[in-house]
């Protein structure tokens, strides 16, 4: 019989257990942060995969930052809708300001 290959998930797996002295080394308030990048890793994981890249690290970063990219572009679009609505709001004759 021949040999099987592992998925990129089992390597993904692997991966983020000899990263568990490090996260164990975190502050317990960045463990959930450091677990949420392998989370972003896992998302992109039949990508990755189809890759076969010599350095499994490196698609993981890559799927990291793409979805951290996409949180910057989702709080971006957030921020200029809220500044539209800024700028729309008329000023106050009294002069009085909310702030």
């Amino acid at each position: 019989m021949g040999r099987t290959n592992p998925t990129f998930r089992d390597t993904l797996t692997a991966l983020e257990r000899r990263w568990d002295d490090y996260r164990r080394a975190l502050r317990r308030r960045d463990q959930p942060h450091f677990d949420r990048l392998f989370t972003h890793a896992r998302e992109h994981a039949d990508a990755s995969g189809l890759l076969n890249h010599q350095n499994p690290m490196d698609p993981v970063l890559v799927s990291i930052a793409l979805e951290q990219q996409r949180a910057i572009e989702r709080l971006q679009s957030r921020v200029d809708t809220l500044e539209a609505t800024v700028e729309s709001v008329p000023d106050d004759p009294t002069g009085r300001s909310d702030c």
